[in-house]
């Protein structure tokens, strides 16, 4: 039987996908799911969010007065934001689990629903950072509802600071990951790996994955933490977060092949640069802690927190406005993770792919619209309602959020700032018609009747409605 879909833990082969009741509902999930708009949930850090078996998205995080465990669950992504929210633990009044409670993460082990959390004790001074790793269990099927106690202390291999533990399974054996302080070493935290035994107990030795040591996982502290494994394309990837948990904040990521022994480090090679690092462009500051889920048609979906704001008064971990958000994951021609850029406050942009030349999407450079595929943050668009009835839309690049499409009487299609006048509302409306029979979709210009966005050579132009040229495939 499939593991069940678990947060940084999340394995996702084809034939785990298929065969969960959930997916067989993909098609009319699709037609009925609302399009998830960012910040998804406000100050939510240390973000989970998975589709489990039954059909429900669930998620917890991180609360800004780190005083309890909370989650909550919706049949789409987009239904999160307002889904009621349970609290299922608070800190004890005194001793290791009454300070700070951290990055907790829901997980299906053995047929029991377990959380792992970080704690450390109240009282001030350095010893509410005496971080450990905790969990506790639910007496009962539904995480929601049912009594959670707690189930115990994970037994490290030192008596040091540790936290943001997740478990996975791979080929049938149930690894553990997480961050710590080792001794000797002069880091805030490394990533390692082990087998497991039970929620709390490990198999065997520990093997340690990777030590902060490249300039962007250094910057204002040593760290690497916050591991997530995503399986695809023959391979583990696992980011992890690095550096301050200001705008410095960013996500790395260690990669080794699905037949390798998890367990020898030289199995997993590190890459040189951030994979998902802060856009001024986008106005997204300090991504990272992430994790992985799908959303109802399937497509992999990323899991993070930011701010929508750089500058932060007092010290970064008091500040609330760490955000749960959400975009699409791509994949490089090589099979990798395209993580682009954090895309921004706002509906989940989309890509609109030729289909007469799947070559060519509509993208840009700078202001100018191109016909090509370039940077995946070069090619995705969001729309959002129009100003022109119920069926008109606007299309605006994620890295000039203050720029639309505009079509011209000439045939040609600008990106222009906001001029509001009322010629500028004119040509800056389209009417989108899906056609769910091929697959594609036009967009129709409400300025130029008889004339729709389309491929022309090499270039986006108006082109005739009906014309093949005009047709698009959402990506």
């Amino acid at each position: 039987m499939s593991p069940p879909l678990s947060r940084r833990g999340f394995i996702g082969s084809a034939a785990a996908l298929s065969a969960a009741p959930a997916f067989a509902r993909a098609a009319a999930d699709q037609a009925a799911a609302p399009v998830p708009v960012n910040p998804l949930v406000r100050q939510r850090a240390d973000a989970q969010i998975f589709r489990h078996d039954d059909g429900h998205y669930y998620m917890t995080g991180s609360v800004p007065e780190y005083d309890r465990l909370v989650l909550r669950r919706s049949r789409t992504i987009a239904g999160l934001a307002t889904a009621p929210e349970a609290i299922l633990w608070r800190h004890e009044r005194t001793g290791p689990r009454s300070g700070f409670i951290w990055a907790p993460e829901l997980h299906q082990i053995d047929g029991k629903w377990v959380i792992y959390f970080a704690a450390g004790p109240s009282g001030g001074g350095d010893d509410v950072f005496r971080i450990r790793t905790y969990a506790v269990v639910c007496d009962g099927p539904d995480p929601m509802t049912g009594p959670w106690s707690l189930l115990g202390e994970f037994q490290a291999p030192w008596d040091s600071f540790n936290l943001d533990s997740t478990s996975f399974v791979h080929k049938g054996v149930r690894y553990f990951t997480w961050a710590q302080r080792e001794p000797g070493i002069d880091t805030n935290s490394n990533l390692y790996i082990a087998k497991l035994e039970s929620p709390l107990k490990l198999a065997g030795k520990a093997t340690r994955l990777t030590v902060p040591t490249l300039d962007w996982e250094v910057r204002g502290y040593k760290v690497a933490e916050a591991p997530a494994i995503l399986h695809r394309n023959g391979r583990l990837f696992m980011t992890y977060s690095a550096s301050a948990t200001d705008a410095r904040y960013c996500l790395g990521m260690l990669t080794a092949d699905e037949n390798a022994d998890l367990l020898d480090a030289k199995s997993w090679t590190k890459s040189p640069q951030p994979v998902f690092t802060t856009c001024k462009e986008t106005s997204v500051y300090g991504p990272g802690h992430n994790s992985f889920t799908v959303d109802e048609q399937g497509r992999d979906i990323l899991v993070y927190h930011g701010r929508d704001y750089e500058a932060i008064t007092g010290d970064p971990l008091f500040n609330p406005d760490r955000h749960t958000r959400v975009q699409r994951l791509y994949f490089a021609a090589d099979g990798t993770p395209d993580f682009g850029v954090p895309v921004g406050n706002g509906p989940l942009p989309e890509r609109f792919v030729s289909a007469a030349d799947p070559t060519k999407l509509i993208a840009h450079e700078g202001a100018r619209l191109i016909a090509g595929n370039p940077a995946l943050a070069q090619t995705q668009f969001r729309q959002t309602p129009g100003r022109a009835g119920d069926r008109s839309v606007m299309l605006s690049p994620i890295l000039m959020p203050d720029h639309y499409l505009v079509a011209n009487k000439d045939g040609s299609l600008t990106l222009e700032p906001d001029r509001k006048t009322a010629d500028f509302a004119l040509r800056s409306q389209f009417v989108r018609f899906d056609d769910r029979a091929t697959g594609t979709l036009r967009f129709a210009a409400i300025a130029v009747p008889g004339k729709a966005i389309g491929l022309s050579g090499d270039q986006i132009r108006l082109v005739r409605s009906r014309d093949a040229t005009a047709r698009w495939r959402a990506d």
